[in-house]
Order: structure tokens, then C-alpha cells, then sequence
């Protein structure tokens, strides 16, 4: 009460953090608080108390900014949208990572779309059948500063098995011959201007990403907001998008706290999903190194029912993701803005 508050609005920072990196915020002589503030709505925003900024700053394709929070921790925010914050990410990549490989009979090779902070890849090299994972993110500069600040990911980032690709994902598709158990999509949530929403259309998963999964292969991606409100955004498209091109589609839903939100995974593939929650387990038993914190069988079939509402609309949905009709989620990227 009575204090000034400090806001850091999405893409434009205050004047006391007008240089790029490592801007402590923690100054007793100055009895304000500093925040970064997200907008989730056009009438809802999320706002974080912030130690510091670590690091601020435009790439060739997006805003960027690493931020060190005093309730989450190190957050990665990319077009004003958090990607992902230090204390519960693993919610977010347990999930996109770890279904799709247990599903699968013997994954030795996984393409992974985005994933720059190397989460994505830490998670599946984890798995001790995986011979090799290809990172494959756009932007030089978000791989450069998460390999110097999240400390977290060095190991998956020095690791053999690991081979890093700066390049667009779906011309690196386009021109490799090798075909992958597993590709994963662990973009940025499509936002108009933004460098990433052809990766979540119609024609793009059955021209390019498609044909480069092995027999039995598995496709997973995030796909966006899913809560009670938010889950027509882009998360219901998504799904319909891919069930034009995949036999069997399952859509699965988790609570992310420093999202704010329920959020949402699609698995395909031409082959069923059909293992127990005790095969899963086993499964995780035997291929992974070390505990996973959140996923076990039981918990990862239950995320995979929806409540009605949402249930509904995966039902009822009708719009497919094109370049010429693509929905996007509130925030703007960088070409929107030039």
C-alpha cells in the first residue's frame, strides 16, 4: 500500500531498463516495486513482480526478452507472450515431450521445430533409446542467450546426441531426406506478424512435416491456450487443422501457473494410441533417466479428457489452419509492426 509501482508493458520496456542486460531491480533506497505486464486479453492482463532484466532486445525475427521474476523465476517471453518460466516449465515440456515418445514402440531420432532454450531437448534426451535430436530453431539469438542464462539446459546443450540447426524449420524439413520417429512442435503461439503460424497449417503438415515421419511416427505440438475461455483462440483450430491430415489426433490439456491458463498439446499419428496408464508407467520405469515430476499413466490420460465445453468445441470445430484463414492469439510480432 502507498507504494509506486514500476510497469513494464509487452514490447516496451521503462526507462530504468533501457539497456540490454543484467538490470538489477532490487534497490531499497527506491520503495517501488517493478513489474513486466502480459497482455492476455484485450481486457485481461498478467502482471510479474521482476528482480532483474537479464536481457531485452529485437532479433531479425522477433522481441525478445529474459526476465528474472520474484515468483517464477527466470521467464522467457518472446513477442511480449511468456514461452516459459524457471519453476514450472516442466509442466509445459513433460508434457509436449514425454507422451509422444513413450508412445511410441523405440524412438531413436526426434526433429524438434523451435525449441530454442533447449527444454524441449533436455526432455528427450532423457529417453534412453534416442540416438540423436535435431533442435532446429530460427532465431541465433534466442539459442545464444538461453545457452548463457538457463543454466538449467547446459548439459542438453553440450550433449553428443544434440544436433543444433539455425534455419527456418520447414525449409530444413523441406530439404532433408531423413525421416524422423518423432517430430515435435515447440513453436511460438501464432501471433499475428509473428515468424511461426504457417508452421500450424493444413498444408505445411501434409506436404512437408508428414512425409518426414517414419512408418509408425508420431507428431506433437503445442497448441496454445486451452482453458474454459481461451481454447477457441487457436487450440480447437489446431486440432481440427491436423485431424484433416492424421488417422488419430489426441488433444491433451495441462495447468500451467506462469501461463495463467490451462494449456494444450495434439498428438497424431497414423497408428493408434492405445497403452494403459500401467504400460506407461513401465515404460517411464525403464526408458527415461530420472523422475519425472509430473507426468506418470494415470495423470497423462486424465489431461487427455476434456470437459464438455472444451470437449464441444473440439467436436464442433469446422476452421482449418491456412495461411489466407489463420487465427492467431492476442499479441503482435515483430513484422506486424515494421
Amino acid at each position: 500500500m502507498g507504494e509506486a509501482v514500476e510497469i513494464f508493458y509487452p514490447n516496451g520496456f521503462s526507462k530504468i531498463c533501457n539497456g540490454t542486460t543484467n538490470q538489477s531491480l532490487d534497490d531499497e533506497s527506491h520503495h517501488f516495486d517493478s513489474w513486466y505486464e502480459e497482455t492476455i486479453d484485450e481486457d485481461l492482463k498478467w502482471s510479474f513482480a521482476l528482480k532483474s532484466v537479464l536481457y531485452k532486445g529485437a532479433s531479425e525475427y522477433q522481441d525478445i526478452a529474459l526476465l528474472d521474476t520474484k515468483r517464477f523465476g527466470k521467464v522467457l517471453v518472446i513477442d511480449g507472450k511468456m514461452q516459459s518460466a524457471e519453476v514450472d516449465e516442466f509442466i509445459y515440456h513433460e508434457c509436449l515431450i514425454h507422451p509422444a515418445l513413450l508412445f511410441h514402440s523405440n524412438p531413436k531420432t526426434v526433429f524438434v521445430m523451435g525449441g530454442g532454450e533447449g527444454s524441449a531437448a533436455r526432455e528427450a534426451l532423457r529417453h534412453k533409446s534416442i540416438e540423436e535430436v535435431v533442435m532446429c530453431d530460427i532465431d541465433q539469438e534466442v539459442v545464444n542467450f538461453c545457452r548463457r542464462f538457463l543454466t538449467v539446459n547446459r548439459d542438453a546443450f553440450c550433449n553428443k546426441k544434440l544436433n543444433l540447426v539455425i534455419n527456418d524449420a520447414k525449409a530444413e524439413l523441406e530439404k532433408r531426406n531423413e525421416k524422423y520417429d518423432i517430430i515435435v512442435g515447440d513453436l511460438a503461439d501464432p501471433v499475428e506478424g509473428g515468424p511461426c503460424y504457417q508452421l500450424y497449417t493444413k498444408s505445411f503438415y501434409e506436404k512437408i512435416l508428414k512425409p518426414k515421419l517414419n512408418e509408425n511416427g508420431i507428431f506433437v505440438t503445442q497448441a496454445g491456450p486451452a482453458g474454459i475461455f481461451t481454447h477457441k483462440e487457436v487450440f480447437s483450430s489446431i486440432y481440427n487443422t491436423i485431424r484433416q491430415v492424421f488417422k488419430y489426433v489426441l488433444a491433451y490439456t495441462a495447468h500451467v501457473p506462469s501461463f495463467a491458463d490451462t494449456w494444450g498439446w495434439v498428438m497424431a499419428s497414423d497408428q493408434p494410441f492405445s497403452i494403459a496408464a500401467e504400460e506407461i508407467d513401465r515404460r517411464i520405469a525403464k526408458r527415461v533417466d530420472g523422475e519425472l515430476l509430473y507426468i506418470n499413466g494415470a495423470s497423462f490420460l486424465s489431461s487427455a479428457t476434456m470437459n464438455k465445453t472444451v470437449y464441444l468445441s473440439l467436436l464442433n470445430e469446422t476452421h482449418v489452419y491456412t495461411e489466407e484463414d489463420a487465427r492467431f492469439i492476442p499479441g503482435h510480432g515483430l513484422a506486424n509492426r515494421l
